[in-house]
């Protein structure tokens, strides 16, 4: 993977990483103590997730439009657990967003399949990831207002400091991130 299939960087906050792009099998993931599924190319910086993200959460959803609701609100709520509300109205937004489009990119595929949210949290930051199974990257559109669709990621670039994808070198799905802070 290079920094061309990655436009904004490394998704640890490392940005110009170039492993930040290394992407593993999910067929076996690695597990955390609490049974946390962990994207590969968080902790295969040489890093582990606990190091860098002490607080994480993970959700997996089936592709379907019920999917971003339930997201945003498992999202209020871990927020909310975590004492970061203040942040609220912005992750949620990040959340609707990026479900969103993965909820769209996976029923688009010829087989369906599930999509997955990790918020991840340090003492500053906020760290938002979603996969899906369509290898496609996601594609910052220029939509006029009258369209319909294709603001999403406009959104997310204009709410978060930094946002980018990764895909995996299996070619089955894609990363999407994005990092928002609350201090």
């Amino acid at each position: 993977m290079d920094d061309r299939e990655n436009p904004g960087g490394d998704p640890a906050g490392r940005a110009g990483a170039g492993s930040a792009a290394v992407a593993g099998r999910w067929d076996d993931p690695p597990v955390n103590r609490a049974g946390l599924r962990i994207p590969p190319f968080i902790t295969w910086q040489g890093h582990g997730m606990s190091d860098r993200w002490p607080l994480h959460d993970f959700l997996e959803l089936g592709a379907l439009l019920s999917a971003v609701p339930c997201a945003r609100l498992h999202a209020r709520q871990v927020l909310w657990e975590w004492g970061i509300r203040d942040l609220g109205d912005s992750a949620e937004l990040l959340v609707t967003e990026l479900i969103t489009n993965a909820v769209r990119a996976s029923r688009e595929m010829t087989q369906v399949s599930a999509v997955r949210l990790w918020l991840l949290a340090d003492s500053a930051q906020i760290l938002i990831i979603v996969w899906d199974a369509s290898p496609h990257p996601p594609v910052l559109m220029d939509v006029s207002g009258d369209a319909e669709h294709g603001r999403g990621l406009v959104l997310v670039e204009a709410v978060s400091e930094q946002w980018g994808w990764s895909s995996r070198e299996d070619g089955e799905g894609k990363f999407v991130w994005a990092v928002t802070s609350y201090a």
